[in-house]
């Protein structure tokens, strides 16, 4: 009797244990029922590593962008009260040049990259840097069109050769001509010879050389672009045109005066034409001239007009001139200057009359081939003026 007793108060043990396990799963079930849509679930890739940078470029214009073009898009305030100068660009701080080198850190796999993207990288904030040559009376007449050349010191004879030709300075076709040329400072460090003496024999005889004080190198001619608007500003703002170009190419200056003269006032503010780009975006190979490593850039290029040359307005140099200010220098200057008109809302036009990647070699020697074109690249000095006296040459008939 005792034993029964006993087994069944273990029975009943059991089953109330049973009963509060089944109580504790169904308040449990209907709670998870009832909060499901409350819960927060953690991903996989919360406590991934997160390896993905964005690209330098990208992350500091993103930063300008927010900061200085959102509330003009938004008509929140006007575009004059907008261009405050960030501190990191103020042209007036020339001793403020130094190396930025927390990019180390911020580019991953720095250290692997080429060199040359190592130094645009670490000085990239430096934008001002002092005249070592000036040429101040050429624009003492204001020119209906201002030549602005880019070379380099060792190039004495492209520079002569575009003096006694297209690039003429004076009056021609009853409209004054203004030339410049634009050079940085070569260095030991690029294995140029020390040329500085005769380049300032040159500034001095000639008065149409502007020089400054960084290092001439090909990731550096963006630099050159922006010292130069700055110049423009300041000494030449009274220009009509602006035809910016490489020392290295025919200029048919009569032509480019044609159809100057033929544009309306309305036209003529918004012009920038040359041999346009479209469709393009940065190249991965890095055995090209060009190559863009993706944590420096990602995404398409806007429109651009190829480096050779191209012709604007003098009303819209000054406006490239302050927007540029705030466009993150870009290793390649002629998609720099894309990236300036896009935050302007242009887009440099296509003119047939740019050949920047030149002519068929059959036309290359017929004088008449260059009659009704703008621009031709390349050309050798000797080429230069042979083409300029034969357009010259009233015995030159062309059909």
């Amino acid at each position: 009797m005792q034993g029964n007793w006993k087994m069944t108060k273990v029975l009943g043990m059991l089953m109330l244990v049973n009963f509060l396990i089944y109580m504790l799963v169904a308040v449990s079930r209907n709670y998870s029922k009832n909060n499901h849509k409350h819960r927060k679930v953690i991903s996989k890739g919360f406590w991934k590593k997160q390896e993905v940078m964005t690209p330098i470029w990208n992350y500091e214009q993103q930063r300008l962008d927010d900061v200085y073009f959102l509330p003009v898009a938004n008509g929140n305030e006007s575009f004059r009260d907008f261009l405050r100068i960030p501190h990191w660009l103020n042209m007036s701080h020339m001793s403020s040049c130094q190396r930025d080198d927390k990019v180390m850190t911020q580019i991953r796999n720095f250290s692997l990259l080429p060199q040359r993207f190592k130094d645009f990288l670490l000085y990239r904030d430096c934008r001002s840097f002092p005249l070592i040559t000036d040429a101040p009376s050429v624009c003492s007449k204001p020119p209906f069109l201002l030549l602005a050349i880019k070379s380099i010191a060792p190039h004495f004879d492209r520079r002569q050769a575009i003096r006694e030709s297209w690039g003429r300075a004076g009056l021609l076709d009853d409209h004054r001509i203004a030339t410049v040329f634009l050079l940085g400072d070569t260095t030991a460090t690029d294995h140029f010879p020390d040329l500085s003496n005769m380049v300032k024999h040159e500034a001095v005889l000639h008065g149409d050389v502007l020089q400054w004080d960084y290092r001439d190198s090909f990731f550096n001619l963006t630099l050159k672009e922006v010292l130069f608007l700055e110049w423009f500003a300041t000494n030449c703002s009274s220009a009509q045109y602006v035809f910016k170009g490489d020392d290295d190419v025919f200029v048919n200056t009569h032509h480019i005066l044609e159809y100057l003269r033929n544009l309306t006032e309305t036209s003529s503010q918004d012009l920038f034409i040359g041999d346009v780009i479209s469709n393009a975006g940065p190249h991965r190979d890095k055995k090209l001239k060009y190559y863009i490593p993706e944590s420096v850039f990602v995404g398409d290029y806007p429109p651009y007009a190829g480096g050779g040359g191209y012709l604007y307005s003098g009303n819209l140099g000054m406006r490239l001139r302050t927007i540029s200010r705030l466009v993150t220098l870009y290793p390649i200057d002629d998609v720099y200057t894309g990236m300036s008109l896009r935050r302007l809302g242009l887009a440099p036009q296509k003119h047939t009359g740019f050949k920047t990647f030149g002519i068929e070699e059959k036309y290359k020697d017929n004088v008449c081939a260059y009659k009704n074109l703008m621009l031709v690249h390349p050309r050798s000095p000797q080429e230069m003026i042979k083409i300029w006296l034969g357009i010259n040459d009233p015995k030159t008939h062309c059909e």
